[in-house]
């Protein structure tokens, strides 16, 4: 079969299976409140970070451009901006990269030597699963997300299959992250690098933190989870990401010197690649000036406050209306009662994942509504957990959560009523208005 027939054979197959993916309308969504996107402080709409950043293009020596790999050009810009963030985030030493897909793959493609294994949690960004795959590791082994437990047995077996890691003449690297971006999970550090201490007592145990998604939101002036915990000293390596909370693109890694100077050598993804512009490091130093002042602090408390509100108020409307959970419903970890089991309830999180076998019709419909939050399926998903995820912004309102709910609830009756009165189900008669659409998705 010639390579344009296959190609397009997979996408029709995907296009069959509901799955293809397409680039939005870039002006679809412009009078929609903002349910979808990663700017979790609002940073993009900030009147003072937008002013800050033009004063400091107008007096920068260099502005666009970056003149090519930092290996070959060192800009000043660059090496001191790196300065200021290891000082910030209370590491030895940190390394841009032009994103955070680009620090994994470059960290963990080089990092592990022969022998070494990686353990990761299975729902670990797509990103470590790239680097591991191209990393020279003796083995990969994922444990069930957020389990201690299962990582502990994980680690138990493997120190007991392989006795380079009892004596320490290999290392076992542990990826996790703080934040996990599909289910709005918060991972048990200290528990899991207690974990990771306990099984590896010499010292051949690393945990390495991905906080992506918690970078602005959680911690001190932002500065994540890991340093919430005082975990600074006792992990590997952690990447914070530029391009969600803090409105702006890059990534950093904050690790040793000498991790730092490997990666210089041997990591591909920053050695052949033009480095971040002058503009790129310019917009993020001036969030890290907002965050310094505090203003990560007030608007991540905003955000987590409408977390809880919107919890209670989605819990509320669900339990009070009767919706089956089979239809609509939210996680077990965002449940009234429960909670991560060593310790307080699960943190309040700015993604909420809200279940649904019916995904795409439900989005539609809040769209029809004015309110913009996406379809999650698989392949992004395991198969039968697809979702609406809910991103919740510190620009939001309550009246927008209001809003929010209301729309979700109205979806799921009209769709009890659209399954009661068509002998084929919601998808074969769904009545009038947008629901007839909506059946069609």
């Amino acid at each position: 079969m010639p390579l344009e027939d296959k190609l397009h054979a997979a996408l029709a197959s995907r296009e069959k299976r509901l799955i293809r993916r397409r680039l939005p309308d870039p002006s679809a969504d412009d009078a929609l409140v903002d349910f979808a996107t990663n700017d979790y402080l609002s940073l993009s709409l900030s009147p003072a970070l937008r002013s800050r950043f033009l004063q400091k293009l107008q007096s920068a020596p260099h502005v666009l451009g970056s003149g090519g790999s930092r290996l070959l050009v060192n800009g000043h810009a660059h090496a001191s901006f790196e300065a200021r963030l290891a000082a910030f985030f209370s590491a030895p030493a940190a390394l841009l990269f032009n994103s955070g897909f680009d620090a994994n793959v470059g960290l963990f493609a080089s990092v592990p030597q022969p022998g070494d294994v990686v353990v990761y949690d299975e729902h670990i960004h797509a990103s470590v699963h790239d680097g591991i795959r191209a990393s020279r590791a003796a083995a990969r082994v994922a444990f069930a997300h957020n389990s201690v437990d299962a990582l502990r047995r994980t680690l138990r077996d493997l120190a007991a299959a392989h006795p380079a890691l009892r004596t320490g003449a290999s290392s076992v690297f542990v990826a996790v992250e703080t934040l996990y971006s599909m289910d709005g999970t918060v991972a048990p550090l200290v528990p899991i690098v207690e974990a990771v201490e306990e099984a590896f007592p010499r010292g051949n145990g690393y945990v390495i933190v991905d906080e992506a998604h918690a970078t602005g939101v959680y911690g001190a002036q932002g500065r994540g989870l890991v340093a919430a915990c005082g975990l600074e000293d006792r992990v590997f390596a952690r990447l914070h990401t530029f391009g969600k909370a803090l409105a702006g693109t890059g990534a950093v890694l904050l690790t040793t010197p000498l991790v730092r100077d490997y990666l210089l050598n041997y990591a591909r993804s920053l050695i052949y690649t033009t480095s971040l512009s002058y503009a790129n490091i310019i917009a993020a130093d001036c969030a890290f000036d907002l965050l310094e002042q505090g203003e990560a602090d007030k608007l991540a408390k905003q955000l987590l406050d409408l977390s809880a509100y919107f919890l209670s108020s989605l819990r509320r409307h669900l339990s009070l209306q009767r919706i089956p959970p089979s239809l609509l419903s939210l996680p077990a970890h965002l449940s009234n009662t429960h909670t991560r089991g060593h310790d307080s309830p699960a943190p309040d999180t700015p993604i909420i994942p809200v279940l649904t076998p019916h995904p795409r019709p439900l989005s539609a419909h809040l769209r029809f509504r004015g309110l913009n939050a996406r379809p999650i399926t698989w392949p992004t998903v395991p198969k039968g957990a697809d979702r609406i995820r809910v991103c919740l912004h510190a620009r939001n309102t309550r009246q927008d959560v209001d809003r929010l709910v209301d729309g979700m609830v109205e979806w799921a009756q009209s769709w009890q009523r659209a399954e009661k009165t068509s002998p084929g189900g919601a998808g074969a008669g769904a009545g009038s208005g947008s629901l007839a659409v909506l059946a069609k998705l």
